[in-house]
């Protein structure tokens, strides 16, 4: 997927990579660590160059203690969201 953006849509880049796992199973964590390790090799790219964007508001420490370099915080921020209304 990552070679048929890069290859295929010139307008888009490839900066890092994504996840968010189930509450509780930090493994998904650990498994786009090394999804990042396998990318950056096949394109000859420091690991490092690949953002890591991974971890919420109920387990931000233990990515980032696996490495992410950008986490999602809002429900701390700004409360839990409300889906009552939602039809």
């Amino acid at each position: 997927l990552a070679d048929a953006v890069k290859d295929k849509c010139p307008r888009l880049q490839v900066t890092g990579l994504m996840t968010i796992g189930a509450p509780g199973d930090l493994t998904c964590f650990d498994k786009l660590v090394a999804s990042r390790a396998t990318l950056a090799a096949h394109w000859a790219v420091p690991d490092q160059s690949l953002a890591l964007s991974m971890g919420m508001s109920g387990d931000y420490l233990d990515a980032i203690e696996r490495g992410s370099t950008s986490v999602r915080v809002g429900s701390t921020i700004f409360g839990a969201r409300d889906y009552a209304n939602k039809a």
